[in-house]
């Protein structure tokens, strides 16, 4: 694929590598509004097909693309070829065209730069979460497309007893961790659960996001929306200033290191209604992971705060049904007294079984999940084994199962 300033890129110095040739290559498209332009406008025709698609992710740039650009649809990435070959410096260029000044000055310093790009599409915004980094001295970027809408809270599939527990009319505090690799929908989630309290209860949200994904209109409750690095320094920053803004919700992000997971623990304690995310496969990885990240000395206290303020965990993860869509399955602890008290005296293997006998609370297992979405004939059974956390205990319940639909 040819751009009026290809030619003009191949002039540069072999010589000029890395971080030095972006910023060389960034010097022509600010000498050239018509070069800036064009580049966007072709990064915007990009986008525009990742929605036609109906895909969640595009890759461009970088050694690895092979100088293609890649979709993500229905969970397999593919490259596309109807846009032929980008060369490495043309997919800088693309890159360095929507970038801002202060976006750019962070990609120099960290190689890395997160931040939301939007479009408009039929006189509709469309929002993308962009991340910029560097592959072996090449410039690449992925984007993540944004729905458009927010599901609503009932068609994700959550119990009653534990969509209760989302609402700030029924809980007015306690954290709630919704957990997942990425791509596993932990952001869908959040923002049907935000819509929810949004368009039913009278309050104040605040959202702390790298990069703020999907703007919430404000409906019932006033919305803020603070974007790290934007709007405020860290998390964790984010997170204390938000206490100090007489709110009901608090949503963070991502409790990424031991000083934000402190401040949620802190900021739930105090009487605050908080979610957050964690980038772990199950509920009970989840507890060891905030527990783990805090200093040694300081694990014992976390764990007796973690028992009082712990609400839910959703642990989610995205599984190809039989007509190669995907859709959500999960596993739900909904925590009780006994649940609370197994992590205040560190029995935390026992809460698997409190969840797998935890159905009165809306309680379920991913392998149970995954059996019922097997024995509805959603997904296949080999699937059901793939995407279990505990191979062993699905390969059981698929047994006992084909046993009794034998008989």
């Amino acid at each position: 694929m040819e751009f009026s300033f290809s030619e003009k890129l191949r002039d540069l110095p072999e010589y000029i590598q890395g971080i030095d040739r972006i910023s060389e290559i960034n010097n022509i498209l600010e000498d050239n509004s018509e070069m800036k332009i064009e580049a966007k406008e072709a990064i915007d025709v990009f986008l525009r097909k990742m929605v036609e698609f109906e895909a969640s992710d595009l890759d461009i740039g970088g050694s690895g693309s092979r100088n293609l650009v890649w979709y993500r649809i229905q969970g397999d990435k593919k490259p596309l070829q109807d846009f032929g070959k980008i060369s490495f410096d043309d997919a800088t260029a693309l890159i360095c065209s929507i970038l801002t000044e202060r976006q750019l000055d962070n990609l120099m310093i960290s190689q890395n730069s997160d931040f939301s790009y939007k479009i408009n599409i039929f006189n509709e915004s469309q929002r993308f979460r962009a991340d910029a980094y560097m592959d072996l001295d090449y410039l690449a970027i992925n984007f993540r497309r944004i729905n458009a809408k927010p599901f609503p809270l009932d068609s994700l599939g959550f119990p009653p007893q534990v969509a209760r527990r989302f609402d700030l009319a029924y809980e007015k505090k306690g954290l709630i961790l919704v957990t997942g690799i990425t791509g596993s929908g932990k952001s869908t989630t959040l923002d049907a659960i935000v819509d929810m309290n949004n368009q039913k209860n009278p309050g104040h949200i605040v959202l702390i996001g790298k990069p703020i994904e999907y703007v919430h209109s404000s409906v019932k409750c006033i919305v803020r929306h603070r974007e790290v690095g934007r709007d405020t320094i860290s998390f964790k920053d984010g997170s204390i200033e938000a206490l100090r803004q007489d709110p009901d919700i608090i949503i963070i992000g991502e409790m990424r290191d031991p000083e934000t997971i402190m401040t949620a623990l802190e900021i739930t304690d105090s009487g605050h209604k908080v979610f957050s995310t964690l980038h772990t496969g199950s509920a009970i990885e989840s507890v060891h992971r905030i527990v783990a990240e805090c200093p040694s000395n300081e694990q014992e206290r976390v764990r007796m705060r973690l028992a009082d303020v712990l609400s839910v965990v959703v642990s989610q993860k995205l599984v190809p049904d039989v007509k190669g869509r995907l859709m959500m399955a999960k596993e739900i602890l909904s925590v009780t007294p006994s649940v609370s008290a197994a992590i205040m005296n560190n029995n935390i293997s026992e809460i698997y079984q409190m969840i797998n006998e935890g159905k009165e609370f809306g309680m379920i297992t991913l392998e149970q999940d995954l059996m019922r979405l097997f024995v509805n004939r959603k997904i296949t059974k080999e699937t059901a084994i793939s995407f279990s956390n505990n191979k062993k205990r699905i390969i059981e319940l698929i047994d006992y199962y084909n046993k009794r639909v034998n008989i």
